[in-house]
């Protein structure tokens, strides 16, 4: 018996791996080869295709295509209907699977509804993508990026809050967290474990 729940509209194949308390609800599909970690949900009409990762307490909302070559660290957010690519220039006539470039969504990092994450691209850890975003191409650390092509309007805390930087310094006013700007990146400046 399994300990991670399945709907009976659902499907996974042998060869997946799913970590313990993890759920996959109505009509999605989890292929073999793919890795789901632990804690995770996946909402309605999810697929997971073979050879992507996924890690524990991941959030994927409903209508969301996890495609060969996306890896999702811990914690990370899949907002409802956002899309990843994994070819630059598909056509249906031409083979291109040698050609898959990888997208990695670092730990804590949220993406906006209808957001689309063209492959290659990286999202640093506890970034947000807005909604309806297109991301191509780095997005650092803790970066708010919106529009399309995305680009940067600002930054956000590890909670989820966006901060408000003062001469390169941000505290956040929901659980305190300090950071500080430097070239162009944010990094944070106390512990973690210093949260309220």
């Amino acid at each position: 018996m399994p300990d991670y729940f399945v709907h009976e509209s659902s499907y996974v194949d042998d060869g997946a791996i799913v970590g313990a308390g993890t759920k996959i609800w109505h009509f999605s599909h989890v292929m073999p080869g793919a890795v789901i970690g632990e804690r995770c949900n996946l909402g309605q009409n999810v697929v997971v295709m073979p050879r992507t990762r996924i890690g524990n307490n991941v959030k994927i909302q409903n209508n969301v295509s996890i495609y060969e070559g996306v890896e999702l660290e811990d914690d990370v957010f899949c907002g409802p209907s956002c899309v990843f690519t994994n070819v630059i220039n598909p056509r249906s006539h031409v083979s291109r699977k040698a050609e898959y470039l990888p997208t990695v969504v670092r730990r804590g990092a949220t993406i906006g509804a209808n957001a689309t994450i063209i492959c290659g691209s990286t999202l640093g850890a506890y970034s947000f993508v807005g909604a309806g975003a297109v991301v191509r191409g780095e997005v650092p650390d803790y970066a708010l990026v919106v529009g399309m092509p995305a680009r940067r309007i600002g930054w956000m805390c590890q909670c989820g809050v966006r901060l408000a930087l003062v001469e390169g310094a941000a505290a956040c006013g929901a659980c305190g967290a300090r950071y500080r700007e430097d070239r162009g990146l944010l990094r944070r400046v106390d512990s973690p474990t210093q949260q309220g």
